[in-house]
């Protein structure tokens, strides 16, 4: 991926020297009740956090004293990297949101080490990326790419690309009013059905990504050899069933929150042909 020399945005928050700590809905979170919730909701969710409050009973925080942040040091490739993919997808939404006669409010990325506290409540580096609407502001340990490499098989940086333009399209959902629909749902639907639109919650997010690089690409010609093969790979390691068949379980449809790899390198893929966020409506799709 070529982004070296390329912009950098402004709305990156170091807070990997502060201390992380404390507690989720007033309950302290044990590392059992975060593999629950990554067997939920895993890798790239909107918010695993959510899953967390539900299993321990707690409430997210409403509200998040912090110490005033502090941009990253400006050595820290990986820290750089972030940034510029932030940025063009600042670029890329900003034109979109404007020829629709609309106004992009840019979201804030978060860097932070081991745990942090979100307006969601209390971020934790095993959740893997997720974005916060209450506080919009994508959250990421940037050791999850090592993860991403070694565990799951997803190495290259437009891997890693995809991972912050997948949280992103979160933050548009959430200016959409997408995710507010969602949360209205909560409790209104079986669980089963509530599944059903996470799936396509989260695929959309995806077709979103797969915008951001068709756009960024026309614009800035981004990609390089072997890039788009990077992102359709994390897309296949990261599909619900994958992940259920590596974690030695059954493979089990209604489970599904994120959608199966042949749906999410689908729906990336679309967004990444099309590069319209018309061709992203998942939750009118017949077939996902």
């Amino acid at each position: 991926m070529k982004w070296e020399g390329n912009r950098q945005s402004d709305n990156v928050e170091d807070r990997r020297n502060s201390a992380g700590g404390g507690m989720l809905g007033g309950r302290s979170i044990g590392i059992g009740t975060i593999v629950v919730a990554l067997v939920g909701g895993w890798i790239l969710g909107i918010n695993p956090l959510t899953i967390l409050g539900a299993l321990t009973g707690g409430a997210p925080t409403a509200q998040v004293q912090q110490s005033p942040a502090q941009r990253p040091p400006a050595d820290d490739r990986m820290a750089s990297f972030v940034s510029t993919v932030l940025a063009d997808t600042e670029d890329v939404w900003k034109n979109e949101f404007t020829k629709g006669g609309a106004t992009y409010q840019e979201p804030r990325l978060v860097l932070f080490r081991g745990a942090t506290q979100t307006a969601c409540g209390q971020g934790q580096a095993a959740m893997g990326p997720f974005y916060c609407p209450s506080d919009q502001k994508v959250y990421i340990d940037l050791g999850f790419y090592e993860t991403l490499k070694t565990r799951l098989g997803a190495p290259g940086d437009f891997a890693q690309a995809y991972v912050i333009a997948h949280e992103v399209g979160h933050h548009v959902q959430n200016l959409m009013g997408i995710t507010e629909k969602m949360e209205q749902m909560r409790g209104r639907v079986s669980q089963v059905a509530y599944n059903g639109l996470s799936v396509k919650l989260e695929l959309q997010a995806d077709c979103f990504a797969g915008v951001w690089a068709h756009n960024a690409q026309s614009a800035r010609q981004i990609l390089e050899q072997g890039d788009v093969e990077e992102a359709m790979n994390a897309a296949a390691k990261i599909g619900d069933d994958a992940l259920q068949r590596s974690g030695g379980g059954a493979v089990l449809p209604d489970s599904f929150t994120h959608g199966s790899s042949a749906q999410r390198q689908r729906w990336f893929n679309n967004g990444l042909n099309n590069g319209s966020v018309k061709a992203c409506d998942t939750f009118s799709a017949k077939n996902l």
